[in-house]
């Protein structure tokens, strides 16, 4: 900010009011403030440390409170004027006042604050010697927020400043009008709640200069202000649909504040996001039409839409990973790194704001700034998990992976934690925590903790080498947080990496036993490579020694695992010896069972579709004559209901002709004798039965014989398993579809409140565009975990096959 308003007088520090406060509201105070250390994001426990700071009437208290607000609420216009105007009482703390000035105004996109300024500098120059310095901070504002709808009055103010110039020449008056005349066009051309009236004073103004010119430079200008005029309806709209909520009431004389929480996403949280990634797409379309020769005006206007929006969004880093694409993408490389820093300190758990960042920096060559970024990310994650893990208040305890017989799933029926299993995420650590609940959050936090160490080996191996990484992993190793799948990552890239691989990656799964020997799934994954590099004798060793460590329940992935290799691969005797251990740990398993199991092959399973009747399921009867295939449905849909046997059969005439409909007791009849005889015919007919009678008399449903044989051709429902398109979604993206035209056009509507943007479903799954439907957040089926590609054949036939049916 330049220093064309400010005073030259040097910064005093004010005189501290008398304290008025009570010995209880001073604890008060001291307890909120330690309580917003530990949890900084609490609105609530702000508003109610401000409301006391102000009581006190202490400056210093004042000054405290208002910092550590700002602190993790930066360029919040509604702390920062209250927290300015406590010095704008006395003409001896403007110099505190101006230094708080110039620290929010240059990142502020808040058009109350910049109008605040304004104020502030007409009142310390109002002599006429002084208009040139209140003239340049006019301009200073509008450069920064001028394009905001909201900035009519800072237009209008500055439109009725150029007015009040003294002019005491012709060239002063040439030089007042062109000025004016440039505002104008200006003003009128941005969609500003008062963008009419303005329009009405340019007219006024150049039909007063001169009519002609007046003609030519509205004509000139009408397009543009039309489609301003467009732009506006559409963005009162778009702002009434809950973008900027209205500010809630404070206490009288006291500042209201507004301050957002950190989101749950729930459905509430996941809507205002979708309306706001609309939003912005919507404004990144240009729909003010501005020409390429003005680029520089839409850049500015969006540049303001995303520090507004950042503000507004701030702990969704959805939208700050929108703003950040933006910006790199029109070639603002450094804007687009301090949004980004800015959006990591707002949210210090995001991935995506943090792999985004490392990321960009390593196509940079800044692999220093890569690996601090890492250590500071990992450093948060690990101290997540710790308070979880030992704060008795958080939603999850600590536990112990030694105990099998405190598991959650001890004693409970496997295929019910098979579903539950199911729709956890893929990095997923067996836990004994008092609930599922508390199981599932823990375990996500681990995992997500383990994936960081992930991306951190392969950034170190991209960048720096073997050497590199396997210092990464040597440093994962020694916290205990650490998740089996580094372990399983770090082998696999090992493995890769040299001709050695295969030995290195051996030791490290067998290195990664001493902690996580306790975890099915690490077994199964160890066994996989096992199979996979066809060392048998140490995969076989391996099953014997943990399938006895494990109840039943917690066991059968590790016995599905090794009863496939022993079908394919081993000896029938080894088999059925296999097949009668497995019957005494799964005593109500049947015999068939197994047997199918051994003669299957990729999913083909001839048993099940020849002998237990599976296909019939899938298709028709082909088997039955083309008269019986084509049997009518009426008749079987009326030889099924439960009093079909004392019903007569309707007659061919009642299926072909249907029954004219029936006319109301007192309407006059229609047309000829016919109906003159039908009409009389019925109201001399007794009243009609009761509403059930009427119903079983109704004839039944005929359906053509062709349509009934493609129905039987058709799957049954539960047979598809691919993607589902909801018919909604399609018919908002015709609806807000931009189709580009070469001459000046109406912009596309933004999505209006009838027809929302379907808010994004789940934190942690979306295609990062438009949010899946419903039926993507269901859990999949339980196909079992493929193994891991080597680089090399499978070592075994049907390895890769489909999912196993469990029909038996």
């Amino acid at each position: 900010m330049t220093d064309i308003a400010m005073t030259d007088r040097v910064p005093t520090r004010p005189n501290s009011p008398e304290k008025a406060t009570a010995s209880s509201g001073s604890s008060e105070l001291a307890s909120l403030t330690a309580q917003l250390e530990s949890k900084p994001l609490d609105p609530e426990a702000w508003y109610r440390l401000i409301q006391l700071a102000e009581n006190t009437g202490d400056i210093d208290q004042i000054r405290a409170a208002y910092d550590g607000l700002l602190k993790y609420y930066p360029n919040n216009h509604t702390a920062q004027i209250p927290y300015i105007n406590h010095y704008l009482h006395d003409t001896t703390t403007f110099p505190i006042a101006e230094d708080l000035f110039k620290r929010f105004l240059r990142a502020s996109p808040s058009v109350e604050l910049w109008d605040f300024y304004l104020t502030y500098v007409r009142r310390v120059n109002a002599g006429p010697q002084t208009r040139e310095v209140v003239g340049k901070a006019y301009e200073f504002a509008l450069d920064h927020v001028g394009q905001d709808k909201a900035s009519g009055s800072i237009w209008r103010d500055y439109i009725r400043f150029l007015k009040d110039a003294p002019a005491q020449s012709t060239w002063e008056e040439q030089q007042k009008m062109d000025a004016l005349r440039k505002a104008y066009h200006k003003a009128v051309q941005i969609p500003l709640d008062n963008v009419d009236s303005l329009w009405a004073e340019l007219e006024s103004f150049e039909t007063g200069l001169n009519k002609t010119t007046a003609k030519k430079f509205l004509a000139d200008l009408s397009p543009a202000h039309m489609q301003a005029r467009t732009v506006l309806r559409q963005l009162t709209t778009q702002y009434s649909n809950g973008l900027y909520p209205s500010l809630p009431s404070g206490s009288p004389g006291r500042p209201t504040l507004f301050l957002t929480g950190v989101p749950d996403f729930d459905d509430a949280d996941r809507k205002l996001v979708g309306r706001w990634k609309a939003y912005l797409k919507w404004e990144m379309d240009n729909p003010l039409e501005i020409e390429e020769k003005d680029k520089a005006v839409l850049i500015t206007r969006l540049q303001l839409i995303f520090r507004k929006a950042v503000i507004r969004m701030r702990f969704f880093p959805e939208i700050w990973f929108m703003a950040f694409t933006w910006l790199n993408g029109i070639g603002k490389h450094d804007e687009a790194m301090t949004l980004l820093k800015l959006g990591m300190e707002a949210n210090p758990s995001s991935a995506l704001l943090h792999f985004t960042y490392a990321e960009t920096n390593e196509l940079s060559k800044k692999y220093d700034v890569v690996h601090k970024m890492y250590e500071k990310y990992l450093g948060h994650l690990l101290q997540e998990l710790e308070e979880m893990n030992v704060n008795p208040d958080s939603p999850t305890t600590s536990f112990s992976f030694d105990d099998p017989s405190k598991s959650p799933t001890n004693g409970q029926d496997s295929n019910a934690m098979d579903a539950v299993n199911a729709s956890q995420p893929s990095f997923l650590l067996p836990a004994v925590p008092e609930t599922v609940a508390k199981t599932s959050e823990y375990s996500d936090r681990r995992s997500e903790y383990g994936l960081v160490w992930i991306m951190y080996i392969r950034f170190a191996h991209r960048a720096e080498g073997l050497k590199a990484s396997r210092k990464v992993f040597s440093n994962a190793r020694k916290i205990k947080q650490t998740p089996w799948e580094v372990y399983e990552a770090a082998a696999l890239l090992e493995y890769h990496a040299t001709d050695e691989g295969r030995a290195v990656a051996s030791r490290i799964f067998d290195n990664g036993m001493k902690n996580h020997e306790k975890e099915p799934k690490y077994i199964e994954r160890y066994l996989n490579f096992l199979i996979a590099i066809n060392d048998k004798n140490n995969a076989r060793a391996l099953f014997e020694r943990v399938i006895g460590q494990f109840p039943p329940d917690k066991a059968r992935v590790i016995w599905e695992r090794w009863s496939k290799f022993e079908y394919q691969n081993g000896d029938l005797e080894a088999c059925l010896k296999l097949e009668k251990r497995i019957a005494e740990a799964y005593p109500s398993e049947t015999p068939i069972k197994r047997f199918a199991q051994r003669h299957m092959y990729l999913g083909t399973d001839a048993i099940a579709t020849r002998d237990l009747g599976f296909s019939q399921t899938k298709k028709p009867n082909t088997n039955k004559s083309k008269t019986a295939g084509t049997k009518d449905v009426s008749l079987v849909l009326s030889s099924t209901g439960p009093s079909a046997s004392n019903k007569r059969a309707p007659s061919p005439e009642s299926r072909k002709v249907p029954e004219p409909k029936r006319a109301r007791p007192n309407s006059p009849p229609r047309g000829g004798d016919d109906r003159d005889r039908s009409w009389n015919s019925r109201r001399k007919s007794p009243p009609p039965p009761p509403r059930r009678d009427r119903e079983e008399e109704k004839p039944p449903i005929h359906i053509p014989a062709v349509i009934t044989s493609f129905i039987g051709q058709l799957p049954s429902a539960s047979s598809f398993d691919g993607p589902v398109f909801r018919t909604d979604d399609l018919m908002n993206l015709l609806r807000n579809a931009v189709i580009p035209a070469s001459s000046r056009r109406s912009p596309p509507p933004p999505p209006s409140a009838a027809h929302p943007p379907r808010p994004v479903r789940g934190p942690p799954v979306a295609d990062y565009g438009r949010p899946p439907p419903a039926e993507y957040n269901r859990p999949a089926p339980d196909y079992g975990r493929p193994p891991p590609d080597y680089g090399r054949p499978p070592m075994e036939p049907g390895y890769y096959g489909g999912p196993p049916r469990r029909r038996y």
